[in-house]
């Protein structure tokens, strides 16, 4: 299947719950961020890209993807059953980064972030729903590479491979080390399961501000540890 693109994606700034989530006080910077929330509005275009792929080969360590090899063990067992994902990137778009960028106000910058927040936030919810309404997708979840040592960043290489060309479709340009540009996208591979799975119950960074779900200590060696490997496709 081709990459789909979505670049018609609607976000709303809502400038009043900007104020509150950055804890604004009304009486000095209201107006600079209902000015930022304007200005954002004019020229945010939020936008994702995503494909439909098949698993061809599994082993021990990762799993091949429309002929492009994905190392990672968790990866893997939690594909164990699945014969179709879908990979996908999604950005706060070009327009954004380049306007904050050019931003000299250190507060200004600050501010920014989260609106580029709240425009990634309508990528993804946008994605979301078409995939939903387009594949009928029952349960599903997510892995992202970088978000364990188990599928480290270098692997967003594979899955950009898989996607064709991401900056060419909607902007979004691997660094060196693997992180995207503009900063607020995010990659991953969303997968049918029958069982709950978040990356943060393997994750020890207790101090994450976006943990998902608790850690579980037992889970390593419950379900991903190497005697547990399944028979190769």
């Amino acid at each position: 299947m081709d990459p789909v693109v979505l670049d018609q994606i609607p976000v709303t700034f809502d400038a009043q719950a900007l104020m509150e989530r950055l804890r604004v006080s009304p009486e000095s910077d209201a107006a600079e961020v209902r000015a930022l929330a304007e200005q954002a509005q004019a020229i945010a275009r939020p936008k994702a890209i995503y494909r439909e792929a098949y698993l061809s080969a599994r082993d021990d360590e990762g799993v091949v993807i429309e002929g492009i090899r994905f190392t990672s063990r968790v990866l893997r067992v939690n594909l164990d059953n699945v014969y179709r994902v879908f990979a996908y990137v999604a950005t706060c778009g070009t327009e954004l980064e380049d306007w904050a960028s050019a931003m000299d106000d250190v507060l200004h910058q600050y501010w920014s972030e989260e609106i580029k927040l709240v425009a990634l936030r309508a990528a993804g919810k946008a994605l979301y729903d078409r995939l939903v309404e387009q594949h009928a997708l029952g349960k599903t979840a997510t892995m992202n590479p970088g978000s364990l040592s188990d599928w480290p960043l270098r692997e967003q290489q594979p899955l950009f491979a898989l996607l064709g060309d991401p900056t060419a479709a909607i902007g979004v340009q691997l660094t060196k080390s693997c992180l995207m540009v503009p900063n607020k996208s995010v990659s991953g591979i969303r997968f049918p399961t029958e069982e709950s799975f978040e990356s943060c119950q393997l994750c020890q960074n207790m101090g994450c501000p976006n943990r998902r779900a608790p850690y579980d200590a037992a889970l390593w060696e419950r379900k991903y540890a190497p005697r547990h490997a399944r028979e190769i496709l």
